[in-house]
Formats: structure tokens, sequence, C-alpha cells
């Protein structure tokens, strides 16, 4: 029989029938074989040995559990902390998921009830990475286009998955947009403006420098490509314009040279207007291909050509141009015989261009003097239009039949009241006149020539005669007061005749049928207008004198 001791150690718990009738079927064995009480107590305390160590197997086995458990929940706590702080969570979660696990103090509860929150915390951590990841790609990626040549490429930092990161690179994928679309903005106007230069250049886009690869490229190094090449046609544009501005310029001075017809200049007539233009101005395609600019050389060409059979012609133009203005100017001209016989004795092109420019210079310097003498010339042709009508009243003056009443008296008659009017002002005419010629000699620091002759010279000589005939009609009015005191009679005055007919012929005339003589020697002996102060236009304005009182006379014959 097994005894209590070894029962309590064996079986601790209580025992099963089983094992019961093992133990008594084990000492009735033992009896059978005639086992000694020492031997059973060795077998059964090496049985209690055997039965110990199966306990404390299981007993480490279990204890091992329970570490495992402890390290498990442990483990759960910390991981669900450092999730925590990963994400930025609040520290209070962290503490109320201890606090719960804690107040159980069985591991399997504990540790079941931490699972879901762990498993919870784990999932919005993958989500947080998921987002770190969408957005750290899309960051590289538009780095990557922008700047291929970077090779550090943003990576997700696991131990920072905070909503204040996230924002942070949130923030930084807005501004590389940004920049990406500034960028795509400023590629699109610059393939814009290198496609119009290339149509106005009438070059081929697949003739520029720029890659195939680099339409859709936003790189630095594309941009500096694309820029470096509108540069470049930039460059041939301007060259292009100075040489199709140059072959204007010089299409047009021919066309103005030769007085091309309009005709002719309809197929250049619409480009002609791009001598001044400004690079920006000029958008039209093949405004500046080379085929444009050669059509425009050649016909340069042919112009230059055609000027050169002409150039006699205009050679001959501009020095009639040339004497015209200084006609006007009242210059003295050049002989255009000996001017035409040197121009034929050269037998240079270049020489005779020179001869041309010098003409252009000299008609633009004539056009300045023109123009600097306008006042002083529209003074003299006043002062000159009161000497004819000085001349003309002298000439009334001394006609003794003035005074007779006919048809068309009166038109004479107030003729000689504006005349006497005009003639009252010419001392002061005269004198603004020397003022203005006095103020352009001191301007231009020159001598004004007025044909030739020093204008004020002229005037002085002018003013010189003038005080001559004050002279001579003052000795006069003397001679006859003295010759009126000798005889005791006073100067009588004839009344008018009563026979007023052919009066106006006789004023126009020079004296009737009958005193031919007497008014031929006073004609003779009327004071004449000196020969440097006449003019064509003093002679017009004689024969309209003339015609006036001729017409006088016819109406009166009619009567």
């Amino acid at each position: 029989m097994v005894s209590l001791k070894l029962r309590a150690i064996l079986f601790p718990f209580q025992m099963e029938p089983r094992r019961e009738m093992l133990l008594q079927e084990l000492g009735e064995m033992w009896d059978q074989i005639g086992e000694a009480e020492e031997d059973r107590r060795e077998m059964l305390h090496a049985l209690e040995e055997d039965c110990l160590n199966v306990y404390r197997v299981k007993v480490a086995q279990v204890k091992q559990y329970r570490a495992q458990l402890q390290r498990e929940i442990a483990d759960s706590v910390a991981e669900v902390a450092a999730i925590c702080a990963t994400i930025g969570e609040p520290s209070t979660t962290v503490h109320i998921a201890c606090s719960s696990l804690q107040s159980t103090g069985n591991l399997k509860e504990e540790l079941g009830s931490i699972t879901p929150e762990l498993e919870e915390m784990r999932r919005r951590r993958e989500e947080r990475r998921r987002k770190f990841s969408e957005v750290t790609e899309l960051i590289n990626r538009i780095e990557q286009e922008m700047k291929p040549s970077k090779q550090l490429h943003l990576t997700m930092d696991n131990s920072d998955l905070t909503i204040r990161r996230l924002e942070e690179l949130r923030a930084y994928l807005q501004d590389l947009q940004l920049e990406k679309d500034s960028r795509v903005r400023k590629m699109t106007e610059l393939m814009g403006s290198l496609h119009s230069s290339s149509l106005v250049l009438g070059m081929d886009f697949r003739e520029t420098n720029l890659h195939h690869d680099d339409e859709g490229d936003i790189s630095d190094d594309a941009i500096a490509r694309l820029v470096s090449e509108i540069g470049r046609l930039r460059e041939i544009k301007r060259n292009r314009m100075q040489k199709l501005q140059d072959l204007l310029a010089t299409m047009l001075d021919l066309w103005n040279l030769m007085d091309t017809p309009s005709e002719e200049q309809k197929r250049f007539q619409s480009v002609a207007c791009n001598i001044a233009a400004s690079e920006d101005e000029i958008t039209e395609r093949d405004a500046l291909s080379m085929e444009f600019i050669n059509n425009v050389e050649a016909e340069v060409v042919r112009l230059e050509r055609l000027k050169e059979c002409r150039m006699k012609d205009l050679v001959l133009k501009k020095y009639d141009e040339l004497n015209e203005i200084r006609r006007r100017a009242h210059v003295p001209v050049e002989n255009e015989d000996d001017a035409m016989m040197m121009f034929d004795a050269i037998d240079s092109d270049a020489k005779r261009s020179l001869i041309l420019e010098r003409l252009e210079v000299q008609i633009s310097e004539a056009k300045d003097e023109e123009f600097s003498r306008k006042d002083v010339l529209e003074k003299m042709e006043k002062w000159q239009a009161a000497l004819e009508e000085e001349s003309w009243l002298e000439e009334y003056n001394r006609n003794e039949n003035r005074y007779n009443v006919g048809k068309g008296t009166h038109l004479v008659l107030k003729r000689a009241e504006k005349a006497r009017a005009l003639v009252s002002k010419m001392p002061a005419m005269a004198e603004a006149l020397i003022t203005k010629v006095f103020a352009w000699e001191k301007e231009r620091g020159a001598k004004f020539e007025y044909d030739g002759d020093g204008l004020l010279d002229m005037l002085e000589e002018y003013n010189n005669t003038r005080k001559e005939k004050e002279q001579e009609r003052k000795r006069q009015r003397d001679q006859r007061r003295m010759l009126g005191q000798g005889t005791g009679e006073s100067p009588v005055v004839r009344p008018p005749p009563k026979n007023i007919k052919n009066v106006t012929r006789t004023l126009s005339m020079g004296g009737s049928s009958t005193g031919g003589k007497k008014a031929s020697a006073s004609v003779s002996s009327r004071p004449s207008t000196p020969s440097f102060l006449k003019s064509p236009m003093s002679a017009r304005r004689s024969d309209e004198g003339q015609m006036l009182l001729s017409r006088a006379v016819e109406e009166d014959d009619l009567l």
C-alpha cells in the first residue's frame, strides 16, 4: 500500500480511482515478487523524484509562459506609447491604456484588453505612414522633374509621423506644385516665343538646338537650354532686322532719288513700314526669312544698277532742286553746265555717288538756310512791294492830269491814298528789316547777302537815295517859293479842265496826244527804281497797276 505521505506528494489533488488501482496493483506485484521494504522505499523515492521533476518542468514552463505574457503586455504598452509618440497622440491616451491594464491582475485578461488598443494604434500608424508616403512620393517626383540631377531624395522618417510634420510636408509640396506650375507656364511662354521666332525667321522648329525631350521637361537645365536657344534666335533676328532695315533704307532712298512709280513699290510697300519697327513689333510669318531678305537685297541691287544708268538725270534733278531753293532764298546759284562737265569727267560710280550725297547735304543745308532767312525775306518782300508803290506814286504825282475827273478815276485815287499810307511806313519798315538782318548776322556770324549783294549795304544805299530825294524836293520847294516872291505873284492853282474824257488813258499811257512830248519829257525826267531792288515781283506789280488803269480807260471809251 502507498503511504499517505507518498500519496500526498504524488497526488496532491484528489486521486482518481484509476490511480488508486495502479498503486494497489504495484503493491501486490511487489508482494508477489518479494521486494524488500528498503527497495520499495527506494523505488517510491525515485518515483517521487520523477514526479517532482515533472512538476518542476511544468512550473518552469508556466513561469516562462507568465514571463512571456508579462513581456507581451509590457511590449504592447511600450508599443502603444511609442506609436502615440510617433503619431503625436496626447500622453493621456497612453496613461488611460496603462491604468486600464493594471486594474485587473489577470495577465491574459490584461493582454486581451490591450491587444485591440494596440491594433487600433497600429492601424492609425499605418494610415499615417500611407499619407506620409503619398506626400513624400509626390515631393520626390516633382523634385525629380525640376531637378533631375539631384541625387538626394526625401525619405520618410518613421520616428516622426506627427500631424505637424505632415502639414510641413504638405506645405512644402504645395510650394513645389506652385513652382512647378510657374515653370510649366514659363516653359509654355518660352516655347511660344521660340515657335514665334522660328516662324518669323522662316526656320523649321526642328532646326533649332532644342532637344525633343525638352518640350515636356521643366528642369533648370531644360529652361536654361530653352532660354539660350531663344537668345540665339533673338540675336539672329536682330542681325537680320538690322540687315533688312539697312536694305529698306537704301531702297527708300533709291525710290525717292529715281521717283519710282507706286506700282513698282507695291511689292515691298507692306514691309517698308518695318524700317523703324522694334524687335517685338515684327511678328509676321517669314518676315525675316533669308528668302525674303534675299529678295529685298536683289531688289536693292536692281535699283542700284538702275541708279547707275540714271545717275546723270538724278544729278541734274538735284542741281535743279538745289538752285530752286537758293533762288527762293535769294542765294547765288551754281552753274549747272560746269557741274555736269565735271560729272561727265568722273568715271567712278563711287565718286558719282559721293557727288549725289554731297548734293543731298547741300540741299539740306540750303533748306536750313532758307528757313533761317524766312523772316528777313518776308519783310524784304513787303518792303519791295512798298518800293513799287512808291515808284508808282512818284509817277502818279508827276502826271499833270491826275486831278481830272473821269471814269475809273476814283480807283486810281484810292490806290494813291493807299500808296501814300504805305510809303509813310517805309522808314519804319526799313528799320525793322535792318533789325532783322542784324539779328540774323549776329546769330549766324555771317553777312546777309541778297542775290549776291549785302542787304545792309542795299538798305544803306536806299536810305541815302531817299535823303537825296528829300533834299531835292526841299530845294525845288524853296526855289519855287523864291520865284513867287520875286514876281510878286502867288502860284495859281488851275481848275480842273471841263473836258474830263480820256483822263485815265492819259495817266496810263503817259500823256495826251497833243502833249506827248511834254509827257515824254516828264517820264524821262522822273527818278527810277534802283536796279538792285528790282525783281520779277516788282515787274508783276507794275503790270497789275498798268492793267488796272487800262481797264478803267476801256470802260471810259465804251461809255
